[in-house]
């Protein structure tokens, strides 16, 4: 929030018009759209200093906020940070630009194989997004206030919990908890499974307390709800604000996901956008963000740099996946799977 704060009034007919080019900054700007705290503010200041570009900033809090204003040109960024299924749908829209891994070094020299090797589900190539966070969704729980470990995704339908469960206000991470407790594919486009998986979230709503993205953190630490919906950083967080709560990937499975740096088609400032991305690539760099962020890094040098070792080798940070089942990764399902899930989503949240 605070480079967002911080530049706005300056920023704003630079981002809405396209007017900023190098007119701000001793080498020119970079326009950066990413999630809201999802970036340590002093490594953007680091890289200004650096670098003498000015770091123009925004934010935004869901992949469908972000995608219509980017699809309609609106906004003239440079570099965007969406998610796995995100980015296919960018690709198949012609909307990003194939990245020249020569001006970011840094990328190929400290993510880890696995995290490319992962992120050929939605870009095959790897030609046009580079991994910085990664994680699971999962449960969070308290355990002075729920009678049992919490395991499953269908003990989120338990009356026990009634106005004492959060879940995501997000369509694809709501319909996958229906889906997994169904035993289904998160990317079902199966009409009898999708009716089945919205019945069982119209169900479940009189049990749910709210339907909150970032609140879910705050909500937890507070004590405010025993369950909640959350990604696997949100949880390192909380567990560092209050003791009380554990974290669970379902039995059932979940969604492993990953958030990449990808630079727009259109993007004015293609060579500051290339070095933002390798400076953000930096091993000591990529630490001071997952310190922040707490969200995992695909960034294995960073991840060498940890002095912590509890952390370094955390099951939640950087868990063990080949001990779970199910684990699926979204994959953007076309314009008419994205019409179909946003129409039932509706249905639910309308019911």
């Amino acid at each position: 929030m605070y480079k967002k704060l911080t530049f706005f009034c300056a920023a704003l007919s630079c981002i809405l018009l396209g007017g900023c080019g190098s007119q701000s900054g001793e080498n020119g700007v970079v326009i950066v759209y990413n999630w809201g705290e999802y970036v340590d503010p002093d490594t953007l200041d680091m890289f200004e200093e650096e670098t003498g570009i000015k770091v123009i900033y925004d934010e935004f809090e869901t992949n469908e906020t972000m995608f219509p204003k980017i699809e309609a040109g609106a906004a003239a960024y440079d570099v965007v940070c969406p998610s796995d299924y995100m980015i296919h749908k960018m690709i198949e829209n012609d909307l990003l630009m194939e990245l020249d891994y020569s001006k970011i070094p840094n990328a190929k020299a400290n993510i880890g194989a696995w995290y490319w090797e992962q992120s050929q589900a939605f870009d095959q190539g790897n030609r046009y997004s580079v991994p910085y966070c990664w994680g699971t969704v999962g449960i969070l729980y308290n355990k002075t206030m729920v009678d049992e470990p919490i395991t499953s995704w269908a003990q989120l339908w338990d009356e026990t919990y009634k106005d004492e469960i959060l879940m995501q206000d997000s369509v694809r991470d709501a319909f996958m908890v229906a889906e997994k407790t169904l035993g289904y594919s998160m990317n079902t486009l199966n009409p009898d499974e999708l009716q089945k998986a919205k019945e069982a979230l119209i169900a479940q709503k009189p049990l749910v307390q709210a339907y909150v993205i970032d609140q879910v953190r705050d909500k937890m630490i507070g004590g405010e709800a025993a369950i909640g919906v959350i990604y696997s950083g949100e949880a390192i967080y909380t567990q560092y604000e209050n003791p009380d709560l554990e974290y669970a990937i379902p039995e059932e499975g979940t969604n492993v996901w990953i958030d990449s740096w990808v630079i727009l088609k259109d993007a004015p400032n293609k060579e500051n956008a290339e070095k933002f991305i390798d400076f953000m690539c930096r091993a000591d760099i990529a630490l001071k963000n997952f310190e922040y962020i707490t969200y995992s890094t695909p960034n294995d040098t960073a991840r060498a740099l940890i002095e912590d070792e509890e952390i370094r080798n955390s099951p939640i940070a950087f868990p063990d996946l080949t001990q779970y089942d199910n684990l699926e990764s979204y994959v953007y399902l076309g314009e008419d799977g994205d019409t179909l899930y946003n129409e039932l989503w509706k249905e639910v949240k309308s019911y």
